[in-house]
């Protein structure tokens, strides 16, 4: 069994519209290898997913906006679909959420419509990333390099086409956010470090 990502917790953000593979597929990926998974929509109850043009299931959520936090989570996926990130770029606390994990510089993991909310952040400046091809124009005009590529990996940030390329995307979303994300001891030892210099530092 992987675990590679034992005790991460990963945030999903996404609403009404959104393509029901690309949240289903590498949200299991990431349960798969041991991670804990919070779907986060701007309101609570469910969300309708789509399968391309055809209503899909209703999928709960486990957080809203408001009760989610950047900082309890190890890394962020945005699912793709048409509808979903044109709704959540024109919400300023999801282009906040999104915002606040790449000035972290923390994991983001981005398919198909999703670099929208990428745009929207001010997120993709110097960047090389790929996307559905009909985004291309919006990534360059915000500064970044949009190339037709399965999988691109920079930096932190890994971005997909479409759900063709779903099994690259999640095998790439688990390799990198378990190479990527230091682990639940690692940060307990920096905790207890940060903890042991700050009274030197006290006035």
């Amino acid at each position: 069994m992987n675990i590679a990502l034992q005790g991460r917790r990963i945030a999903i953000l996404a609403t009404d519209g959104v393509e029901q593979s690309e949240l289903e597929q590498p949200r299991r990926a990431l349960d798969d290898a041991g991670a804990t998974t919070h779907l986060i929509a701007p309101t609570d109850g469910s969300i309708q997913a789509m399968n391309h043009e055809e209503h899909g299931s209703r999928i709960p959520v486990d957080r809203t906006l408001a009760e989610a936090r950047p900082g309890d989570y190890d890394a962020l996926l945005l699912p793709g679909g048409v509808a979903n990130p044109d709704l959540l770029r024109m919400n300023e606390h999801a282009v906040q959420f999104v915002r606040e994990f790449m000035l972290a510089d923390k994991p983001v993991a981005a398919i198909c419509h999703a670099p929208w909310m990428l745009v929207e952040a001010d997120a993709v400046a110097g960047r090389t990333l790929t996307s559905w091809p009909s985004l291309q124009t919006d990534i360059r005009n915000a500064g970044g390099k949009w190339v037709d590529e399965e999988v691109r990996i920079d930096h932190r940030l890994i971005t997909s086409r479409k759900p063709k390329d779903l099994p690259a995307f999640c095998a790439a979303i688990v390799r990198e956010f378990a190479r990527q994300v230091e682990s639940p001891e690692v940060e307990a030892a920096h905790s207890a470090a940060d903890a042991e210099v700050a009274p030197r530092f006290a006035v």
